[in-house]
């Protein structure tokens, strides 16, 4: 006796050969090779080594060639970030307020280099003097040749860099660049 075959119950197969999965290894292949195209391609859009933005800062030597004059400033002193921001403080009510900070490049000089400043008289002897008695050093923002600001900078000496010294750290780095 015959079934009726019906849109919900297909016919049985008289076939007894070997039923091939749903998934070959071609297709395995393939969709392993669309994963990793895709993670490339992935990686490639949300990472910028090359630092052709502004918004993505990868290394010190991208900090060095963002420094004003950046010969002068690797030579004779250290690049830096430079943080602009301001607070104001209320008394009656005592509240502090910050301003949102501006980053720019800028420059460090050694100690022994503020001569660079005084031969282009960016700096009087009297500052030179100021600067010296509190054992503070020159940095600066801008190019030297066009009016760049100068400031008179404090070394904190309890400045830490935390990335660096993690608990539990092997063989720290130490601290060799003294200003």
């Amino acid at each position: 006796m015959r079934r009726k075959s019906s849109r919900y119950n297909p016919p049985e197969s008289k076939s007894s050969g070997f039923k091939s999965p749903a998934f070959n290894y071609a297709t395995i292949a393939i969709l392993g090779g669309v994963f990793v195209l895709g993670v490339g391609i992935g990686t490639a859009f949300t990472s910028d080594i090359s630092g052709s933005t502004p918004n993505n800062v990868s290394s010190s030597i991208q900090i060095d060639q963002a420094a004003p004059n950046p010969e002068i400033c690797v030579q004779y002193g250290a690049s830096a970030m430079v943080m602009d921001t301001r607070i104001f403080v209320t008394l009656r009510p005592f509240k502090v307020y910050v301003s949102q900070p501006t980053m720019r490049p800028g420059c460090v000089l050694r100690q022994n280099n503020w001569a660079i400043l005084e031969q282009r008289n960016l700096v009087t002897g009297d500052q030179v003097r100021d600067c010296k008695q509190k054992l503070n050093t020159f940095g600066y923002t801008g190019d030297l040749g066009s009016s760049p600001a100068i400031s008179c900078i404090y070394q904190n000496e309890d400045a830490q860099n935390f990335f660096i010294n993690q608990p539990g750290a092997v063989n720290a780095p130490t601290n060799t660049d003294q200003f």
